[in-house]
């Protein structure tokens, strides 16, 4: 069997650092002084004008649809041409989502030799009684010889206006929510469907949702860390009645897979992920720009 370790400290398609990006001994080493890092080159871009006083243009604002982190540097190093390592005013960050934190954090971890990987599901600590979509960075320490959860987003002006009561170099397993769990939790009664999504977008919301995150999961834990919008395969859009038909089962043994993400779930991992309805295709729907993207053929290899 794989080496989790091993196979989750080597760059993917999307993590993958050019040397003319940043040199390797350029970034600071410490999961603190990395979150630091990253919090001065990004801005959420959905937090942007009133947590940071910051417009951004429509063109800003796209920029969250850029994938691969070597295609995220190069744009960082467009707006201001300074070394990585140097924070960036709120205004000169590049625009982001969640998943770009976590995948800056999960990209720079595993070119120091660290085992991580950016994980999907769903923050408790966003809005009171809901789970909301999010991405965090999840590590292996070697030190406490355990799997840690790492919310990168969280800034310090982030944890002065949401309720974060915990450490977010240590997010507690039922603050987070990786999406296998979610779907199991409601698989099995333990939670409601419609608590899951955005409760701020109307619609969008319940077990489609959350079918979606479990395959955005799945995909990252074989290298391929999607954007938050991107559908492909069996992803239902929109509609819990778009669950039968055998994509419930599919979905069920693609959530246990995901949700064990230890030493020994890492086969089970990689073989459920060769399933056409599960893998990442050439092309992606864009469900924000309502169209189809292909996706590199380089990337998919």
């Amino acid at each position: 069997m794989e080496n989790p370790q091993e196979y989750y400290r080597q760059c993917g398609a999307m993590t993958a650092i050019d040397t003319r990006a940043a040199e390797p001994g350029a970034f600071p080493r410490g999961i603190a002084a990395l979150c630091e890092l990253v919090h001065g080159l990004l801005i959420h871009r959905d937090m942007a004008s009133f947590a940071y006083g910051v417009t951004l243009s429509e063109e800003r604002i796209n920029d969250a649809h850029l994938r691969p982190i070597g295609e995220i540097l190069a744009r960082i190093r467009a707006l201001d041409g300074r070394p990585l390592t140097v924070a960036r005013a709120p205004g000169d960050r590049m625009a982001a989502v969640c998943r770009h934190f976590s995948l800056m954090l999960c990209a720079i971890l595993r070119r120091q030799g660290v085992a991580a990987r950016a994980r999907c599901g769903f923050g408790a600590y966003f809005t009171p009684g809901r789970f909301e979509d999010h991405w965090v960075c999840e590590y292996w320490n070697a030190d406490k010889a355990r799997w840690i959860l790492v919310d990168a987003q969280l800034d310090a002006v982030q944890r002065e206006i949401l309720p974060v009561d915990f450490d977010p170099l240590d997010v507690p397993r039922d603050r987070f929510i990786v999406a296998g769990e979610a779907w199991q939790m409601c698989r099995t009664g333990r939670a409601e469907a419609g608590r899951f999504g955005l409760s701020f977008v109307p619609g969008l919301r319940g077990a489609w949702f959350i079918a979606g995150n479990v395959v955005r999961d799945l995909a990252a834990l074989n290298g391929m860390e999607m954007l938050p919008w991107d559908v492909w395969g069996v992803m239902p859009m929109g509609d819990d009645g778009l669950l039968d038909g055998g994509k419930s089962a599919l979905l069920d043994r693609a959530a246990a897979a995901a949700t064990l993400a230890g030493d020994s779930a890492l086969t089970e991992i990689r073989e459920v992920y060769e399933d056409d309805r599960l893998r990442v295709p050439a092309m992606v729907f864009n469900a924000l720009r309502q169209a189809p993207e292909a996706i590199a053929p380089q990337v998919l290899s």
